[in-house]
């Protein structure tokens, strides 16, 4: 009798064993899915800023060093390597971007060419998806890393060595602060 008791309950340990595995491998292959949709929407971001850049280097003569500094900011995000160098070098492409844009501003024709519309709503489009999509990604990173770090999950997680993922997160301090709005009349 104690012999079958023996096997019921290391049958039971086997079983969760195997669940609690597998749930972790569900849960990393999710985490890779969700890299993989930022590397996506990266890739589009990537593609489109030359073409930005081209439609508006007639206009802007005098703003070449901004245009060679998002560039530059394109080049390094697209060679980054991982999570968190990803996430900051894609923030600062962001902030030349952003002052990019607020240059444009200072160009009514440029404001006016449909083209360049097209490219800036595009942009901004993609912006919008790599937020979703890196929301997404640290959701499901999280729940991923609260299985591992969990007991009894991280007795198995260490045993077949899964390893934690990394979150995005606001690299740039700028970022962090409060935007001042304000809609006084005042001038």
């Amino acid at each position: 009798m104690g012999f079958f008791v023996f096997l019921g309950i290391l049958a039971v340990v086997v079983v969760w064993v195997i669940a609690k595995y597998n749930s972790l491998v569900t849960l990393k292959n999710q985490v890779e899915n969700g890299w993989k949709q930022i590397d996506i929407q990266l890739k589009r971001r990537h593609d489109l800023i030359p073409n930005l850049v081209n439609a508006v280097k007639g206009y802007m003569e005098f703003e070449q060093d901004t245009l060679r500094q998002v560039i530059e900011a394109r080049n390094a995000a697209v060679g980054a390597k991982g999570v968190a160098d990803a996430a900051s070098r894609e923030g600062e492409l962001s902030g030349v971007l952003t002052k990019l844009f607020a240059l444009m501003e200072n160009y009514p024709n440029l404001k006016a060419n449909e083209n360049v519309k097209q490219l800036q709503e595009e942009l901004t489009g993609t912006e919008n998806k790599v937020g979703f999509a890196r929301q997404f990604y640290n959701d499901i990173a999280t729940k991923f890393n609260i299985s591992q770090q969990t007991f009894p999950g991280n007795i198995i997680a260490s045993m077949f060595r899964f390893v934690a993922a990394e979150l995005f997160s606001v690299t740039d301090e700028a970022e962090r602060s409060v935007p001042r709005v304000d809609l006084s009349m005042k001038k």
